[in-house]
Parts: C-alpha cells; sequence; structure tokens
C-alpha cells in the first residue's frame, strides 16, 4: 500500500484534501467550551422553612429527606446543607444509573413525605450540571430600585431574543410586592384591623373569569379585571364607604403604600453601587465563545443606547479560559510548524522541508472532523491533548523524512528511496505510536468525575497521532518523491555547503570525541548513569520530590464569605462588608501610586450581601502582582471577627 500512493499522486492528493476538507467542514460545528461534557449524576432537593433555625431545618427537613431518599436505586451519595430558613439536600447517582429515571424516583419519593412542617414551602427538584455558566452582566446606574428591575428584565427580553442566547437570569432582587403599612392608632380610630385590610384588598383587588354570554351571532367571554398592580391603584380602594357613597374612606387616606422588593438584604453592589446582575448560561448544546460574542455585541449596543449615568459592565467572563488556552493553541501551532520548516529547510530542500511541515494541519483537521463524529469539543483538556500531539506528530514525520533523504543519498531512485525509507523506519515509528497508546490509553478507563473529564485527554491525542501516521505512511512519501525528484538536479548553495561542513566538523570533533571518551571510560559512565537514577529514587522518598494530583494554580479572583449569627441585623453585614471594602481601598490606592514600578489597580469590586440563607460575599477580580497582599487584607480583617459571631450551619453527609 505505501508503494501505491507513493507511486500514484491521486490517490495520495486525494487522501490529502480529503482530511482538509472534511476538516474544515466539521470546524463550523465543533463546540467551543471551558470543560468537557459528561453526563449529571447529582439532583438537588430544596426547601423553604420559613423562620426555623438550622437545628429546626436539620430534624424537620434534612432527616426526612434521607429517611425517604435512603432506599432509592442507584445512591451513592446523600449531601444534606441545613441553614436558617432552608435545607438542600444534593443527591449523587452511581456512574451505572440513569439519570432521567433517578431524577423521577427522587421526585416521587419526596412527593410522598407527608410530615413536613405546615409553614414548609413545596420542595423544589432539580437536576444538576445541565447548564454552564458564560458571561454575567452588571448593570448600574442612578436609579429607583424597581426602575433598575424593570430595567433589567427589558435587558433579559432582549438577551433571550437572540438566537445564540437561550438562558438568561436576573439576580440581585428578592420578590417584588406592594407593601401596605396602617398604623395601630388609626386602625382604633376606625374599628379595624390587618385582617380586615387584607379581606379588603383580596375582595376587590381581583383578577377572575366570570363566565360566558352566548347570542345568536357569538360566544363572548366575561373577565372580571381589576387587579390593582400599582401603589396609586391600591390606593384608590375603598375601605369604609356609607349608604349613597356621600362618604368614603380609600386605603390610601389611611395606608402607607410602597412598591418594594420583600428582602431588604437580598441585593447586589458593583463598584459600591446597587446592581442587577444578568447571568448568561448555556446549555450543554450551545458554543461558549459564540455565545459571549452575542452578549459582547449586545451590551455595546445597549451602552450606546442608555443614559451616560447607566453602565453595563461584562463581569465573571468564563469563556476567556477558553479563548486564551485556543490562542495558545494557535500560538504554538503556527511557531511549531515555522520552527520545523526552517530547521528542515536547514538540513534538507525547500519543498522538502514543506511537505514535512504539512502534516501537522493535515493531522489536526483529521482529527477535528473525528471529534465532531463522538461528539467531542474544543475545551481546555482537548486543547491540552493537542498541545501533547503538537511534538509528537511532527517526530514520526522527521525521522521518516529523513531515513528518505539518506536512502537518495546511497544512489537510489527517488520512488524507491521514498518507500524503503518508510518501509525501514515503519516498525520503529508504529513502536513508538504504541508507546504512546500505552502511557496515555489507561487514562480513559479512570472511575469517578475525574476519569469522566481525563477521558477526552488520550482520546484525543490517539486521534491526532491514528491520523498522522496515515499521512506519514501513506501521503508524505509520494510528495517527497517529487520533492527529491525535482531537487536531485539542482546544485547546492554556498549555504548549503558551509553548514555541512561545519555540521561534519561538530559531528567529528565535538560529538564524536564525546562518545570515543563515554567508550574509554565505560564503568566511570556506567557509575554515574546509575548514581543519577538513585538520586532520582531518592528524592521523592525522601520527601524532597512532594506528590500531588494537581498541582496549585493561583486564580484571579479573590473571595471573602463571612457567616453571621443567626438573627444579625442588616446594619452589622453592611458595617462588615464595609470593613473589608475599605482594607480594599487602601490595598488600591497603594497599588496606584506604585503604578510606575508594574503594579496597576485592580479593585473592580463586586460585593453582594445576604441575611439568612445567604451570607454576605464579597468578590474581588485582582492582578496577580496584588493578590497576596489583598488577600493578607482580608485575613487580617477576618481574623479580628469572634468566633462567637459565626452563623450556625449544619452538614450532614451520608455514603452508601
Amino acid at each position: 500500500m505505501i508503494r501505491f500512493f507513493a507511486a500514484h499522486p491521486t490517490a495520495a492528493n486525494l487522501l490529502m484534501l480529503g482530511f482538509i476538507v472534511l476538516g474544515l467542514s466539521a470546524l463550523p460545528s465543533l463546540k467551543r467550551e471551558t470543560f468537557p461534557d459528561f453526563s449529571a449524576q447529582e439532583v438537588e432537593v430544596r426547601i423553604v422553612y420559613p423562620g426555623a433555625s438550622a437545628e429546626d431545618v436539620e430534624d424537620a427537613i434534612c432527616q426526612r429527606l434521607e429517611e425517604a431518599i435512603d432506599g432509592i436505586e442507584n445512591v451513592d451519595e446523600i449531601r444534606c446543607e441545613a441553614l436558617e430558613g432552608i435545607g438542600t439536600a444534593v443527591v449523587k447517582m452511581q456512574e451505572d444509573g440513569w439519570i432521567e429515571r433517578f431524577l423521577e424516583d427522587v421526585k416521587t419519593e419526596v412527593e410522598a413525605i407527608d410530615n413536613f412542617p405546615d409553614v414548609t414551602e413545596l420542595p423544589i427538584v432539580r437536576q444538576l450540571g445541565r447548564t454552564d455558566q458564560v458571561v454575567a452582566i452588571a448593570v448600574t446606574g442612578p436609579m429607583a430600585v424597581t426602575d433598575l428591575k424593570a430595567y433589567a428584565e427589558e435587558l433579559k427580553t432582549g438577551l433571550q431574543q437572540l438566537p445564540e442566547v437561550s438562558l438568561v437570569t436576573v439576580e440581585g432582587f428578592s420578590q417584588r410586592q406592594l407593601s401596605v403599612r396602617v398604623p395601630q392608632h388609626v386602625l382604633e380610630q376606625y374599628g379595624l384591623s390587618m385582617q380586615d385590610i387584607g379581606d379588603i384588598i383580596t375582595r376587590q383587588s381581583i383578577d377572575l373569569p366570570s363566565g360566558r354570554v352566548e347570542t345568536h351571532d357569538r360566544e363572548l367571554l366575561v373577565r372580571f379585571t381589576d387587579q390593582r398592580r400599582t401603589p396609586a391603584e391600591l390606593a384608590d380602594l375603598i375601605v369604609v364607604g356609607t349608604q349613597g357613597n356621600t362618604g368614603q374612606l380609600r386605603l390610601g387616606d389611611i395606608a402607607t403604600i410602597q412598591d418594594r422588593f420583600e428582602l431588604d438584604e437580598d441585593k447586589l453592589l458593583f463598584d459600591d453601587q446597587r446592581a442587577a446582575v444578568l447571568r448568561i448560561a448555556k446549555t450543554k448544546s450551545e458554543d461558549a465563545l459564540t455565545v459571549m460574542s452575542t452578549v459582547r455585541r449586545f451590551v455595546e449596543q445597549e451602552q450606546r443606547a442608555a443614559p451616560p449615568e447607566v453602565r453595563l459592565t461584562i463581569t465573571q467572563d468564563v469563556s476567556s479560559i477558553v479563548q486564551d488556552r485556543l490562542q495558545l493553541l494557535l500560538k504554538n501551532g503556527w511557531q511549531g510548524l515555522t520552527l520545523v520548516f526552517l530547521v528542515m529547510w536547514i538540513f534538507f530542500q525547500l519543498r522538502f522541508s514543506f511537505w514535512v511541515t504539512m502534516g501537522l494541519p493535515v493531522s489536526f483537521l483529521g482529527a477535528f472532523f473525528f471529534m465532531t463524529l463522538i461528539g467531542y469539543s474544543i475545551n481546555m483538556l482537548t486543547m491540552v491533548a493537542l498541545l501533547i500531539a503538537l511534538g509528537l506528530l511532527m517526530d514520526d514525520a522527521i525521522v521518516i523524512s529523513e531515513n528518505i533523504a539518506t536512502h537518495l543519498r546511497r544512489g537510489k531512485h527517488a520512488l524507491d528511496a521514498a518507500v524503503d525509507g518508510v518501509t525501514q523506519v515503519a516498525p520503529g515509528v508504529l513502536a513508538s505510536f504504541l508507546t504512546t497508546a500505552a502511557v496515555f490509553g489507561p487514562l480513559a478507563f479512570l472511575q469517578g468525575d475525574m476519569g469522566k473529564v481525563l477521558k477526552v485527554i488520550p482520546v484525543v491525542l490517539l486521534l491526532v497521532l491514528v491520523v498522522s501516521l496515515v499521512e506519514a505512511f501513506l501521503i508524505l512519501p509520494n510528495h517527497l518523491t517529487h520533492a527529491l525528484a525535482h531537487g536531485r538536479g539542482s546544485g547546492e548553495s554556498r549555504f548549503r555547503k558551509a553548514f555541512d561542513r561545519w555540521l561534519e566538523g561538530f559531528r567529528e570533533h565535538v560529538l564524536g570525541r564525546a562518545v570515543d571518551g563515554a567508550v574509554n571510560q565505560r564503568y566511570l559512565f556506567v557509575g554515574a548513569v546509575l548514581g543519577l537514577f538513585l538520586v532520582t529514587l531518592a528524592v521523592p522518598a525522601g520527601g524532597y520530590l512532594k506528590f500531588q494530583a494537581f498541582p496549585d494554580i493561583e486564580g484571579d479572583t479573590l473571595e471573602a464569605r463571612v457567616l453571621l449569627p443567626q438573627g444579625t441585623p442588616l446594619w452589622r453585614t453592611e458595617a462588615v462588608v464595609d470593613q473589608l471594602t475599605t482594607a480594599l481601598d487602601q490595598v488600591d490606592e497603594e497599588s496606584t501610586r506604585t503604578a510606575a514600578h508594574g503594579y496597576r489597580s485592580f479593585c473592580d469590586k463586586s460585593t453582594a450581601w445576604h441575611r439568612g440563607v445567604h451570607p454576605p460575599v464579597l468578590r474581588i477580580p485582582a492582578c496577580a502582582a496584588n493578590k497576596k497582599a489583598c488577600l493578607a487584607y482580608l485575613r487580617s480583617i477576618s481574623n479580628g471577627f469572634s468566633a462567637s459571631r459565626y452563623n450556625k450551619t449544619t452538614n450532614r453527609c451520608r455514603r452508601h
């Protein structure tokens, strides 16, 4: 087969064009995301228990959930967290389970529990891991909170109308409501109670169907629409009326009505301003970079149309990791191509070097096509495999091309030199491939979530190497045959002659003498090698070289999460967050003063604090130069908080 493709340029070129066309056609459908997609194995059960302490939630919610879920098939682990007012259980499924059936089983068992406290809300059961976050948009501006929420909802509607964006949620607000407050002395003056006020609002503020009216020509639906949706409409309700409507007391005359949100503590600050956050996520079938580019264009368009004081800021951009890794892959790819071409050009002819380097894009494009067939995407793990393959696949092409050139220098015909050269090194190249497969192949059989993530590395790596073997054995010999045939009659340049003389001198006088010395002092040389081997074994055995599954990599975001005791008022929570942000401002000022020495300001602060089930949270994007300083400030301040201030949080975990 090697001789057939080497002697028939049409077959070799068609095979190469097939890889290129298939790869280019597969690129638009190749998803780009942060991590590889693998089937979800966790189901979350969330139950709200208003006014309950963590201990009450543990007894009334967590224990009963565990007792009910414990008998479900394929349950691997149950984790339940009891916080003030809410209990959250996460049920992990075994690897051989079916998630759809498992989810239905959990729903059935949870809905069958009939001894929850009466005040608890309905359980929310959902499957985790179905979506991935892409980016968030922080909206700030000098406007009322209700107007900010309305503006955020308009932006959400606009985003959801884009075909590339499907999942958008608005955060930073609790449930919106109309608050009615009546002083106690006013109630006593008119002989009313808050129950009476509530009943009056319920009777008069309604939106209900009232039946239908059938006529000879058509049928009419009758509906009573008098729902009061604004403070002005609610203030117009009649509370007390006299016969003949000679005197009426309206709700606005005795009550203060406000359009507000239920919880004051459920809010988010961005750069010390009240903000609404639009969180954009993607489904497993969507492309993260496509979603991100669409969101970026949308933000630029809306920013131009917004008032000058209103800011739309992109934050928490997860897709930037994918973009950075993709740029690194492209950068390493063209650098590798350039270096290989230049090195091959130094030793061989120009055409010879070109066809050797062409093996890299052909192998990558062929691998992209097969990746789409098996449902793989471009993510951080597959790009690691591509970076590893970048160096491995060029080794095979260089070995084959060099051996073909050696046979040509022996006086053989170009076709015979190509066939004999490939045939001679084929066992070694195949052995090298099998060695790589034996080293990386076991990663595909790891169990658990780690195995599902690392599985893509050997699969993608072997795909690239298999395509590179086909290219090296069937495509490359034909191209090198023509390159050698056209270049045989051309004379060598002065640079080529000078370089060959220098290389010959280096081989004879430097490398040759070093080899002769190692042979003459063979016992000393072997002893030195054995000594280095023993030192290699002693370093990890003596504890000097630590073992760690994954290295500690510094992130670009610092997060401070403060747990306060139950019932802590909002002003106290705000004071704690102000203390943290003040310290960060000090770090920011010091960094700004030393900007000429390589530091820069980083405190684009995104703060969010909540009370009750949500502790105050502070997130700070930070540059690498200031991470340690900022982290030291946060730790020094957190050490000043009394240990008795921490909230009671109960975590329960049961593993099967």
